[in-house]
């Protein structure tokens, strides 16, 4: 048989699918196939029919849904009118991306490959279900599921053959720099002349209003309630809906990246593809452009880098103790050392082109965008109603600040770079647009709503509490945890007029307050009969948002607790109710990791 065009499609959300798919593009290019790499969403879906060979990589988020950046590929993909036999021709292969904390681990992998299978597809290999909570990440199980792929491969094509791992493959663009140096507007903050709904292609600027820091200053963590301006923005959002938004990397960190590679932060370039098959051309960044652009608004220089950066890396290498250490680092057999090295203490980027300084001094412009991802956006559950809070936008923001053994504290790159922002100082605009929410309020004006929102958990129910009360809706009941009334008691004004006012129930925990720590599952256990009564007779409504970790589990059991406490069921039949409850929506959650 000749040689195949492989396409690898994947659905990404933070850039991990992506990684992987660019990854296995890699791999395809060493084994002198043609290849194209895109979005789901990018890829004409009728071409299916006449492809002979696909690789799938599909990333899960929150409860169970599809990324972004697939969702149109996913509703056409369930249409019912598709016909039975429609793929027969098609050999292909999906790896799932996703996180085992969460209740639908790889949900949207394992429904795709029931449905291609549904539709006539030859599946070459089970599908793969990487685990990001497994000790060696993702990797653990991609690794022996690529090994699989390319043996099956290679059954289908025997005339494959692979080339060397040390050689330096093609870049994906190449960069060409113009002789003269004019001053260029930074795209992302011009105002839109058309009346356009703001999105991940078109956001708007909105206007930074205040920036107020909500923790007491003896508290450990600095907590941020921002505010922006969205007037003439188009922009709507309702209850349970979330902002988003694309950080820029520190000022310090882009003069750092450009003195170890040796740029000049005010040379402009235009990008040319390398080839045709090149995939989606970067939209975000403007044609010319300069380094510091690019540097400061696009290339992610100070996330953890993946494994997949070393693997490139040492191609350029040739020091040969550097080169001897990226190899070990790019193999599955270092994959502990690369561990201990890099994700546990958090090791940025720039820090290991710091290390490596006789390779960082070997590479070429033209990979910049090969090396290193594009920054992903960040969302943030919006914590204001529009009917409260008319043509503003609030969010509630802890700043990521943490110690690890390494010297420089480690920093998150939008809660730092929000918190850096100073209406004070002159005006300051924030690009971002809106996106629906998982969390969905009862329409009915009688429907308790019952609502756990520890920590910054609780933005997402402000929001709620604002809207439902101008609804003229009153049976709320809020559980909110946090660590000392006196330091970290977010909205504490805001919940007594409220509860004055007769709109609000509330339960608090405030953790460190007492010997004993007191968690909301804790007051959810203490308040059993009121939540069966309301759950049972009155059919509420159960929201839990915050942190992943344990505290969604540890409220689910104390909520099964009082159901056979106070309801008389069995453990099993509470098991049950609760499932019911998040099949049909009366119990949902909002988490993250």
């Amino acid at each position: 048989m000749s040689k195949p065009t492989l396409c690898v499609l994947y659905g990404s959300q933070t850039g991990t699918a992506q990684d992987t798919a660019q990854r296995i593009a890699r791999q395809a290019q060493r084994r002198k196939l043609q290849v194209q790499v895109l979005p789901l969403d990018s890829y004409n879906v009728a071409n299916l029919i006449s492809e002979s060979l696909v690789v799938f990589v599909c990333a899960t988020t929150g409860q169970g849904d599809p990324p972004d950046n697939m969702k149109n590929f996913w509703r056409f993909v369930f249409r019912k009118s598709l016909p039975v036999g429609s793929l027969s021709r098609l050999d292909c292969a999906i790896l799932g991306l996703g996180d085992s904390s969460y209740p639908k681990f790889n949900f949207v992998a394992k429904k795709l490959h029931k449905r291609l299978l549904q539709l006539g597809a030859s599946v070459l290999l089970p599908v793969g279900l990487a685990d990001d909570q497994h000790d060696l990440g993702s990797d653990a199980v991609i690794d022996p599921w690529l090994t699989s792929f390319w043996e099956k491969v290679f059954a289908l094509y025997p005339s494959l053959h692979v080339m060397c791992g040390c050689i330096l493959l093609p870049p994906t663009y190449t960069f060409h720099f113009l002789d003269d140096v004019k001053e260029t507007t930074d795209d992302r903050l011009r105002i839109p002349t058309e009346q356009t709904v703001p999105s991940q292609s078109r956001p708007f600027p909105c206007r930074l209003v205040s920036n107020r820091r909500v923790t007491d200053v003896s508290h450990f963590q600095d907590v941020r309630h921002i505010e922006f301006d969205i007037t003439g923005s188009s922009i709507e959002f309702a209850a349970g809906d979330v902002v988003m938004m694309r950080p820029c990397n520190a000022s310090e960190d882009v003069e750092q990246f450009c003195q170890l590679l040796r740029l000049d932060p005010d040379a402009r370039f235009t990008l040319r593809p390398t080839d045709h098959n090149a995939g989606v051309f970067p939209a975000r960044l403007p044609q010319p452009c300069t380094v510091r652009h690019l540097m400061e608004s696009y290339l992610d220089i100070s996330a953890v880098p993946r494994r997949s950066f070393f693997e490139l890396l040492s191609t350029f290498a040739t020091n040969e103790l550097e080169r001897d250490k990226l190899v070990e680092f790019s193999s599955a057999a270092g994959q502990d050392e690369l561990l201990s090295y890099c994700n546990r203490p958090r090791r940025t980027t720039l820090e290991v082109l710091a290390d490596f300084p006789h390779t960082t001094a070997e590479l070429k412009a033209d990979y910049l965008l090969d090396l290193f991802p594009e920054i992903q956006p960040r969302s943030f559950s919006i914590a204001s109603s529009l009917q409260a809070h008319p043509r503003r936008l609030q969010i509630l923001v802890a700043v990521v600040h943490y110690k690890t053994k390494m010297y420089k504290p480690r920093k998150g790159l939008c809660s730092s770079w929000l918190a850096s922002l100073d209406p004070a100082q002159g005006e300051v605009h924030v690009p971002l647009w809106v996106k629906k929410g998982t969390l969905k309020f009862p329409k009915e004006k009688d429907t308790p709503v019952i609502m756990v929102g520890p920590g910054t958990g609780v933005a997402p129910f402000r929001s709620a509490l604002q809207e439902r009360i101008a609804e003229g809706k009153y049976a709320n009941i809020l559980f909110f945890g946090c660590r000392s009334e006196s330091k970290d008691f977010y909205f504490r004004s805001e919940w007594d007029e409220m509860m004055k006012a007769g709109h609000l129930t509330l339960f608090t925990a405030f953790s460190r307050d007492q010997e004993d720590k007191v968690y909301v599952q804790h007051r959810v256990r203490e308040n059993a009969g009121l939540l069966w009564d309301l759950i049972a007779n009155k059919s509420a409504c159960f929201y839990i948002a915050g942190n992943a970790k344990e505290m969604p589990d540890a409220v689910c059991d104390a909520l099964k607790e009082a159901f056979q406490k106070e309801g008389g069921v069995s453990a099993e039949d509470a098991e049950q109710m609760l499932a019911t409850m998040e099949r049909s929506g009366q119990l949902q959650s909002e988490t993250w990791s």
